[in-house]
C-alpha cells in the first residue's frame, strides 16, 4: 500500500433507503478524498445525507439503508466487499466515530473505566494492562484527574467531560480517520473551545485525518483545511475553506453563509436572510440542478440540465451553471430601516428579586440560584447566557412557577406578587407566562394533530371553543408562517424547523405577556434558525410581547437581545445593554466566553482559557464565586470578599473587584491571537 493513499476516498457513492419497498436515493454520486492528515468538514442542511455518508463509511446504516454504486476506500482498502469480521476490524483499528451527543454514546450503566479499558481489550490488551493505558488515554485528552474519571458513571460527568471520554475511545485505536459528527453541538462557548483545541492537538500529534460534520459553519471554518457543502445527496461546493466561506462559489452557500447573524447585526436593523422553500423529499431526484427550486438565480437551462463541477479555482469546483453570479444572489431580507420595534417600557412585566433555590441532593445543600435580581421591561428581550450549570434553566422554571424558589424569594408580574407555584396561579397568571423548548420532539404530542396541539391551548388558556378557536388556530399559524394544510399533520410528519413553529404558536395562544425561549434554536440548521429568529423579532414587534432568552450561541444572543445578563455559578457577574456587553471591557468571565467563539472571518481573536470546571454548586466557592478560574484574579481579596453587584457606567453592572478602567486597560492589552491561562 503506497504512504501516499488518501486516508478515505468515495467515488461515485450512492446510498439509498427503502421506504414501503421503494428505494429512495439519499446520496447520489459523491466523490471526494481526505488525504492523509488532513481535516475535511462536511456542511449543509439536515437530510442533506451528512450522516448517511458518515454511517455510510462506517458500514453502519440502519436496517432499510443499503449502499446501491460506488466505492469507499479507507488508506487505500476497498470496504465494499468486506465481510462482518472485516467490518469489526475495521471499526477496531481503522475508522472511529464521535457522536453528537456523548450521554447517549456511553453506557449509562457501566462506569467510565470499563467502557475506555474495553476498547484495549478488543484490541488484544489484557486487563491491566487495559486499565493503565486507560488511564493514559484520558490523560491525554486533558483530564486532570483520569483515576476519579475512570471510577464514574457517564452521568457523574459535565457533558464537556463525557465529550472528552468519547474522544479518548476513538483515538485509543489510533485510527486512520477519525469521523466527528456534530460533536460540539450540545455544549457551551468555553466547552466547545476546549473540545476543539483537544481535537486540533491530538489530531497534529497522532496525525489522524479528520471528517468533521456539523450546521455551526464557523467550526468547519477553524477545525477545516478543505470543506465539501451536500445538498439532497449531492455535492454542490468543494474547496479549501478559507476559499468556499471567503468568496463562495455556489448560490446555496451563498444562501447558508447570509443566515447567520455575524458582525454584530441586530434585529432593529436587518432582517435575516433565509433560504426559502424545502429540501427535496427523500428519494426524489430533481431534472436538473437540485437546488433550482430554492435558487434565486434560476433559469431556464437549471431545469432542464443538471450542472457538472466545474472548476473554478485551485482545487475548488462548484455545481451551477453560473458560478460567477453566486455571489449576486437575491436577498431575501430588506434592512429594517423603518422597523417599529417598540421601545421596552420602564415598568417591568417581571420583576425578580433576591430569587434563590436549593436542592437537596446525597445530604448535601446544592445552591442553582442565588439571591438572583433582575427586571424584565414589556417589549424587550432579555438574553441570559453563561455555562451549563450556571442556573439560566433553573432561574426560567423558577419565574414559571414549575420549580419552587426558596423562602424570601420575590417574583411579580405587572407589579401584582405571584405564587411560587403554578399550580396556585391564577388562569390569567398561568397564560401571562409561557415557554418554547429546545426540542420540540419532546414538547409536542406526537399522537395530537397541529390544530389539536394548537387549539388545546386556546381552550385551556382562553377558554375558547368551536368556530371561533378554528379560526384562532388558522390565525396563529398564520402568525408563525406555518401552512393551513399543515394544520391536519401530527408532529412526526413535519421538519425541525416546522415542529419549532408549532411550540411557538401554542406558546403564543394565550397571548403572554413574557415568552422564555430555552435554547429554542439550538438544534436547528442556520437556515431554519435565522427563520426561527426572525419570526421571533416579528412576533415581538407586531405583539409587543417581552422575551427571556436563554441560549449558548452569543451570536443569535446578541441579534435578539436588548439587554444580556451574565450568570456563573447562580450568580448575576455582569448586566447591561446587548451591544455594551459584547464590547469591552468585560467581566473577565463574559470576556473568557466571548473569546471562545470561533468566527467565519476566522480572524485571530484573544483567547482566554479557564481553568478547571465550574466548582460544584454544593461547595461554592469564598469571595468572589469565579475566582478560581479567573485569570485576572487580583488576590486575596477576590478569595476572601465576594464583589457587589455595582453600576459601572448608566444601566450596566459589574460584579468585580476590578475597576472599570483596569479592565479596560487589561483587555485592551492582550494582543491578537495570544491565549492566557
Amino acid at each position: 500500500m503506497s504512504l501516499a493513499a488518501p486516508a478515505l476516498e468515495l467515488d461515485d457513492l450512492h446510498v439509498a433507503y427503502t421506504v414501503r419497498g421503494v428505494d429512495r436515493a439519499v446520496l447520489r454520486g459523491v466523490t471526494l478524498a481526505i488525504a492523509a492528515g488532513e481535516s475535511y468538514g462536511l456542511v449543509g442542511e439536515s437530510g442533506c445525507g451528512k450522516s448517511t455518508a458518515a454511517f455510510a463509511l462506517m458500514r453502519y446504516l440502519p436496517r432499510n439503508g443499503k449502499i446501491t454504486g460506488g466505492s469507499i476506500r479507507i488508506a487505500g482498502e476497498e470496504l465494499m466487499g468486506l465481510s462482518a469480521d472485516g467490518v469489526r476490524r475495521l471499526r477496531a483499528t481503522q475508522v472511529s466515530m464521535v457522536y453528537q451527543d456523548p450521554g447517549a454514546a456511553l453506557n449509562p450503566s457501566m462506569r467510565v473505566g470499563d467502557q475506555v479499558a474495553e476498547v484495549f481489550a478488543v484490541a488484544g490488551t489484557s486487563g491491566g494492562d487495559a486499565r493503565e493505558r486507560s488511564r493514559e488515554m484520558l490523560a491525554r485528552v486533558q483530564i486532570s484527574d483520569p483515576d476519579r474519571v475512570l471510577r464514574r458513571y457517564p452521568h457523574q460527568l459535565s457533558g464537556g467531560m463525557q465529550q472528552r471520554v468519547v474522544i479518548a475511545m476513538a483515538l485509543a485505536s489510533d485510527p486512520t480517520l477519525l469521523i466527528l459528527d456534530e460533536p460540539t453541538t450540545g455544549l457551551d462557548a468555553t466547552v466547545e473551545a476546549e473540545v476543539l483545541d483537544l481535537v486540533a492537538n491530538l489530531r497534529a500529534e497522532l496525525g489522524t485525518s479528520v471528517l468533521f460534520i456539523s450546521h455551526n459553519l464557523a467550526v468547519i471554518r477553524k477545525m477545516c483545511e478543505r470543506v465539501g457543502v451536500l445538498y439532497a445527496g449531492r455535492l454542490v461546493e468543494e474547496g479549501p475553506a478559507e476559499a468556499v466561506f471567503g468568496d463562495p462559489r455556489h448560490p446555496y452557500t451563498v444562501g447558508l453563509l447570509r443566515c447567520i447573524p455575524r458582525g454584530g447585526l441586530r434585529k432593529d436593523e436587518h432582517r435575516l436572510d433565509t433560504i426559502p422553500g424545502f429540501l427535496p423529499q427523500l428519494g426524489e431526484v430533481p431534472g436538473g440542478c437540485v437546488f433550482a427550486d430554492r435558487c434565486g438565480l434560476v433559469r431556464e437551462v437549471c431545469r432542464e440540465h443538471e450542472p457538472p463541477l466545474y472548476p473554478v479555482g485551485p482545487g475548488r469546483t462548484s455545481r451551477c451553471h453560473f458560478h460567477a453570479e453566486a455571489q449576486s444572489l437575491p436577498r431575501t431580507a430588506a434592512p429594517q430601516a423603518d422597523a417599529a420595534f417598540r421601545e421596552p417600557d420602564g415598568v417591568p412585566v417581571v420583576r425578580a428579586e433576591n430569587v434563590a433555590k436549593t436542592f437537596r441532593h446525597e445530604g448535601h445543600d446544592v445552591r442553582a440560584v442565588d439571591a438572583l435580581s433582575v427586571a424584565v421591561r414589556a417589549g424587550e428581550t432579555l438574553g441570559l447566557v453563561g455555562e451549563s450549570g450556571s442556573g439560566k434553566t433553573t432561574f426560567a422554571r423558577v419565574l414559571l412557577g414549575l420549580t419552587p424558589p426558596d423562602d424570601g424569594s420575590v417574583i411579580e408580574l405587572d407589579g401584582r406578587l405571584l405564587a411560587d407555584r403554578i399550580t396556585k396561579r391564577d388562569p390569567e397568571e398561568v397564560r401571562a407566562l409561557q415557554i418554547v423548548f429546545q426540542n420540540p420532539d419532546s414538547a409536542l404530542n406526537r399522537r395530537f394533530t397541529v390544530r389539536r396541539i394548537i387549539g388545546r391551548a386556546l381552550t385551556k388558556l382562553l377558554g375558547t371553543r368551536g368556530a371561533e378557536r378554528d379560526t384562532r388556530v388558522r390565525a396563529l399559524a398564520d402568525a408563525v408562517r406555518l401552512d393551513a394544510a399543515l394544520l391536519h399533520s401530527r408532529p412526526g410528519q413535519l421538519s425541525g424547523g416546522l415542529k419549532q413553529r408549532v411550540a411557538i404558536a401554542r406558546a403564543f395562544a394565550g397571548e403572554p405577556r413574557l415568552v422564555v425561549c430555552d435554547e429554542p434554536t439550538s438544534a436547528l440548521d442556520v437556515s431554519v434558525q435565522a427563520a426561527i429568529l426572525n419570526l421571533l423579532a416579528d412576533l415581538q414587534r407586531d405583539r409587543g410581547v417581552t422575551y427571556l432568552f436563554i441560549s449558548h450561541d452569543l451570536g443569535v444572543v446578541r441579534y435578539l437581545s436588548d439587554r444580556i445578563a451574565v450568570l456563573y455559578l447562580g450568580r448575576l457577574l455582569e448586566l447591561g445593554p446587548a451591544e455594551a456587553v459584547f464590547e469591552p471591557p468585560h467581566h473577565p468571565y463574559t470576556e473568557a466566553l466571548l473569546s471562545a467563539v470561533p468566527t467565519l472571518e476566522g480572524e485571530e481573536r484573544p483567547r482566554i482559557r479557564l481553568a478547571g470546571e465550574i466548582p460544584g454548586h454544593s461547595e461554592p466557592p469564598s469571595g468572589c464565586v469565579f475566582h478560581p478560574r479567573c485569570p485576572r484574579k487580583l488576590g486575596e481579596v477576590c478569595e476572601l470578599e465576594e464583589p457587589p453587584l455595582a453600576e459601572v457606567t448608566p444601566g450596566r453592572f459589574l460584579r468585580c473587584h476590578i475597576p472599570l478602567e483596569d479592565l479596560r486597560r487589561l483587555q485592551a492589552q492582550l494582543p491578537q491571537g495570544k491565549t492566557t491561562s
